[in-house]
């Protein structure tokens, strides 16, 4: 495989069985991510994007095929190997921020490197840091029910970025957000991808996103229809 691609998915399959049927969630899907590359994945609901990144994540096992993340076969990880993964090399951003209401925003940035092991210190020290660099320097002790969306999902962002991930999955990043805030969440996105070299992969049906891609992979019922090659802006505008 060449050091360049980062993921890479083999005749990728998820079938579910639902009153004697057979649901074809992902059917064979091929993919390429390149290291440092921001790829959009698009399609209706149901085309398989929430089931593609459950594998990419190593949330879900595959019916078949296979999911290579930096040369290693993600399937044949056990439970411990693949808690390993995901505390070190991935990050996630979701549509509901998953914040955890009871801490603040310092504390739920710092909790995935007591995971990791970081020293306590060490682990606050650098949350502080990171939701500083998104624009959260004077709430670091605001809980959730205190912020607003867009401040809940910057301090998302900072909780997917505290273990230095070299992946993102994001799904539907913008989907709570108004236009101008979902502009400003793309625009950190975007910033974190260029000057940390981060791979983002998004699942969204925000324009404004795809619009920032240097991919949009478009999917529908289990199975990829076409990919797209985009010429991305370096931040988004009115």
């Amino acid at each position: 495989m060449r050091s360049d691609i980062i993921i890479e998915t083999k005749d990728l399959a998820r079938y579910y069985e639902l009153g004697g049927e057979i649901i074809k969630a992902l059917d064979g899907v091929n993919l390429k991510v390149y290291r440092g590359e921001y790829l959009s994945i698009v399609g209706p609901s149901g085309a398989g994007k929430t089931t593609f990144f459950n594998m990419i994540g190593g949330l879900d096992r595959p019916t078949r095929g296979k999911v290579i993340i930096d040369e290693v076969d993600i399937c044949q990880l056990d439970a411990y190997e693949l808690a390993w993964l995901r505390c070190r090399k991935i990050g996630y951003i979701f549509q509901t921020f998953n914040l955890i209401p009871t801490l603040t925003a310092l504390e739920n940035v710092a909790l995935p490197t007591i995971f990791a092991g970081v020293p306590r210190d060490e682990g606050r020290k650098k949350a502080e840091m990171i939701l500083k660099s998104v624009g959260l320097g004077d709430r670091l002790n605001h809980r959730p029910s205190e912020l607003s969306a867009g401040q809940q999902q910057r301090v998302a962002i900072a909780r997917a970025m505290v273990n230095d991930p070299a992946i993102i999955l994001a799904d539907e990043p913008t989907g709570n957000l108004d236009f101008q805030t979902g502009k400003e969440i793309i625009n950190i996105l975007r910033e974190l991808n260029k000057k940390r070299g981060v791979t983002i992969i998004a699942a969204t049906h925000d324009l404004k996103m795809i619009g920032a891609s240097d991919r949009v992979v478009y999917m529908r019922d289990g199975k990829i229809e076409r990919i797209e090659k985009r010429k991305r802006p370096s931040t988004l505008h009115d």
